[in-house]
């Protein structure tokens, strides 16, 4: 099936301790206004030292910590692809 995407956010250009509390603070706001599609777009690392990402495998281990948290999976080409995640919300 097909989910749309009810909000976004963007952690490009943050430090990893700046974009676990922005990303912690945007799930809260999500779950509280009854969003259950979110995109969170972390980046291709193409701007990192040595053009890895740092921030994807992060991410990924933040949102299985977090309770309102109920899949997530690699977003399509067109939705930001290996640079972004599509977040299933309980």
């Amino acid at each position: 099936g097909e989910w749309s995407i009810q909000g976004q956010i963007d952690l490009h250009g943050l430090r990893s301790d700046e974009a676990r509390d922005a990303l912690a603070q945007f799930i809260r706001e999500a779950a509280r206004q009854g969003w259950r599609c979110l995109r969170v777009v972390h980046g291709k690392g193409l701007g990192s030292p040595g053009r890895e990402p740092v921030l994807k495998a992060k991410v990924q281990r933040w949102l299985v910590q977090k309770q309102q948290v109920l899949a997530f999976v690699q977003a399509k080409p067109a939705e930001g692809g290996a640079g972004a995640l599509v977040v299933l919300l309980r």
